[in-house]
Formats: structure tokens, C-alpha cells, sequence
């Protein structure tokens, strides 16, 4: 089988949710097929780990250029077309795909996330079998974020939010199946594309990377870890440190907050420079040594979809886990015994500092009562073999 994968972002290392979703996918495909990687680049540190791609047998690349298609995306706000389409564009990449196609065409395409379908739809790669991973339904983000906004930005949200999900049904229409992460997804996309076939393909977690090495610290260490320029995070981080935080440290003064993550933004800087229990720790090469180092992790995310990977990860780390209700209701039912969930700014220092206050082995045994052990990434991609080879066939 001859697969060819199209990821918006080069899935060289597991060290953000979708890259870590896209290099999972590719190793699974790569033990029962060859796999063509084309993917984008966006900056001169991503372009530097073109050599460190694993499992594909090619890998091709091109550069795209953030200020140049956020240009040709506002020229373009008239029209129909989604700004995320705009941002994930680089000239000439047909004719780099028709050079694919035409070297060792592939059997069946696997686009990765709604930006990268679009490319399966049109030539040289319209009319090829189609799998797609749309991961999450991201005209439902956008319509979060433009629910919260106002003046010029809620207008450009809303706009992407309704533009992008007419592009989702049409992309689930076009595909044999379209894969997303969990049962809230698969929801969501079929009122969008109720004639389309959708299976849930969750997220799953390397268990031996983040299995804890020691019981536990006893030090007040809270830990939050994510891509800090993701506007779910900062906005979540952003709310924690000015109306949570205040009120935890009240009742443990010597709480340390730790935001690990690349690209911190300014306001999560500045909220920082503001209070010196709070640290960014900014990019790391792993993040499994700040979740050893910590006594309990949270995800105080208000606007999520799909499976907060951070999540699992800290309950595979021996952490639990305070949570919102919206990444509760994206969790997989076996993770829910190690998190406690909280909704308002009280709530949710209440439960922070519940877990600060126990014992870091009764703060291990929480943690332990999330039932992890089906949910490695063998088993989630398992399925992968058996739905590509009916897309081959159904052809």
C-alpha cells in the first residue's frame, strides 16, 4: 500500500497535541505501508528537523509564510473561502504534489485536519481515495472565540467559524471516512454532514515516557503545560493566573505556578512579571521532567475541543488533574477518575488547593485511579490498516 500523508505541520517529534496526534498516525501507517510525507514548514526551527522526520520513506516539504497569506486572507475576506486556507498555502505546492503523484502515485491520501483537506479535493490529488483526520471540528473553536469577541475580530471569528464548517461537510462528503478524536466531535460534524461516514479515532498516550519514576513530591508545585501562542490555552492560562491563582495562594503562599510550553505571548509573560510564583518555563525539549516535579497539574481551558493530550499525559505522570467542564466532556471515560472538576474561579482554587493540602501519595493513588492501560497510541491506531485498505477497495 502506497500511502501519501499531508500534515500541516512536520511531525518530527511528539511535542504539541497535533504533531503528536500526525507522528502516531505516520508510525502506525508506516508499519503496513510506504508513506509519502508532504508537509509545511513555519519557521527556520521546524525546517532545521526536515532530517529527523522518522517512519516515512519521502519526506517533502515546503515553507509557508505566516505575514504574506495573513495578507492574502484579509484580500480575501469577501469571499468564501476560510482564512485557514489562506494561512496553510505556499506557491507551488501543486506542481510539488503532481511530481509526487506522477514519481509513485499513491494509493489512497490521508489529509491531517480540515487545512490540508482542502488539498485532497483538488488536482493532482482530486478523485484519489481520501481518509481524512479532521481531528477536531474547528469551525466549532472558531465559533467559541468569536462568542467571546468583539468588534472587527468577533466578525473575521464568526466569519471562519461559518465558512470553514461549509468546507468541513464538504470535505467529510468527499472522503471515504473521516476520522475525529472523540464522541463530542463525531457529534458535531455529523449536524454538519449527517450523510457521511465518521469514526472515532481517540488520542492515546506513550505510558512508558510518562511513567512516573518516584512517588511523588511533596513540594506545592502546579503545573499547566501547552502551546502558550494556542489562543485555548492562553485565554485559559490568562483566567487561571488573574482569578484563580490570587485565591489559592491565599491558602498556600508557598504555591508555585509553572507554565511549560513554547512561544509564551505577552500577556502570559507579563502575568508572570506580576507575580513571582508564577514561571515560564517556555519550550523544553520534554516535559516529563516539570510533571515529576510537580504535585498536581491543571487544564483551566474554557473553550477546548477534542482530547486535552495534556491531560492523560499528567495522570500517566502520577499528577491529578483540575479540569473545566469542557475538557472533562472531551476526556475519555477511563481518565475521569483521576481529574476533579471545577467551573468558576472558586471552585476551582477550592480543588487546587484540596489536592496541595494531601499527601503526595494519597495525590499518586488519585492519579492511579485514571484507568490509562488501553489508551497507548498501538491501540487507538490499530483500526488505521483496515480503514485504509476499504478506502483502496471501495474505490
Amino acid at each position: 500500500m502506497r500511502i501519501l500523508f499531508l500534515t500541516h505541520r512536520l511531525p518530527y517529534a511528539p511535542n504539541r497535541g497535533d504533531r503528536n496526534r500526525a507522528y502516531h498516525l505516520l508510525k502506525a501507517m508506516s508499519q503496513f505501508a510506504t508513506v509519502t510525507l508532504f508537509s509545511f514548514v513555519h519557521d527556520d526551527e521546524e525546517a532545521s528537523h526536515v532530517g529527523e522526520v522518522p517512519f516515512a520513506t519521502r519526506v517533502v516539504t515546503t515553507r509557508v509564510s505566516r505575514w504574506r497569506n495573513l495578507v492574502a486572507g484579509f484580500l480575501r475576506l469577501a469571499t468564501r473561502r476560510p482564512l485557514t486556507h489562506s494561512l496553510l498555502h505556499a506557491p507551488g505546492m501543486q506542481a510539488m504534489l503532481a511530481r509526487i503523484v506522477h514519481d509513485d502515485k499513491p494509493d489512497v491520501v490521508v489529509a491531517f485536519c480540515s487545512g490540508m483537506a482542502r488539498y485532497a479535493l483538488e488536482p493532482p490529488l482530486a478523485g484519489l481515495p481520501l481518509v481524512i483526520d479532521m481531528v477536531d471540528v474547528d469551525s466549532a473553536k472558531w465559533r467559541q472565540l468569536a462568542s467571546k469577541s468583539r468588534g472587527p475580530l468577533g466578525w473575521i471569528y464568526g466569519r471562519e467559524a461559518r465558512t470553514l464548517s461549509a468546507f468541513e461537510a464538504k470535505a467529510a462528503r468527499a472522503a471515504f471516512i473521516t476520522l475525529v478524536v472523540n464522541e463530542r466531535e463525531r457529534s458535531l460534524l455529523e449536524r454538519q454532514a449527517a450523510d457521511t461516514t465518521i469514526q472515532v479515532m481517540q488520542n492515546g498516550i506513550d505510558l512508558e515516557t510518562f511513567r512516573p519514576a518516584e512517588d511523588g513530591t511533596a513540594d506545592p508545585v502546579v503545573v499547566f503545560c501547552g502551546v502558550m501562542d494556542y489562543a485555548p490555552n492562553v485565554e485559559g492560562v490568562l483566567w487561571f493566573g488573574h482569578h484563580v491563582w490570587p485565591i489559592v495562594k491565599k491558602a498556600r503562599p508557598d504555591a508555585v505556578f509553572h507554565i511549560v510550553g513554547s512561544s509564551p505571548t505577552r500577556a502570559i509573560r507579563r502575568l508572570a512579571a506580576a507575580d513571582a510564583s508564577i514561571r515560564v518555563i517556555g519550550s523544553v525539549p520534554m516535559v516529563q521532567p516539570y510533571l515529576n516535579a510537580a504535585a498536581v497539574a491543571v487544564a483551566p481551558l474554557r473553550m477546548s475541543r477534542g482530547i486535552q493530550t495534556k491531560v492523560l499525559e499528567a495522570l500517566a505522570a502520577g499528577l491529578p488533574v483540575v479540569v473545566t467542564p469542557t475538557v472533562m466532556e472531551g476526556l475519555p471515560p477511563e481518565s475521569l477518575p483521576g481529574c476533579l472538576m471545577a467551573d468558576d474561579a472558586d471552585a476551582f482554587a477550592g480543588a487546587l488547593v484540596q489536592l496541595l493540602n494531601e499527601s503526595a501519595k494519597l495525590r499518586r493513588a488519585r492519579a492511579d485511579k485514571a484507568r490509562l492501560t488501553g489508551l497507548g497510541w498501538e491501540e487507538q491506531t490499530r483500526p488505521l490498516s483496515d480503514i485504509l485498505a476499504r478506502a483502496i477497495w471501495y474505490r
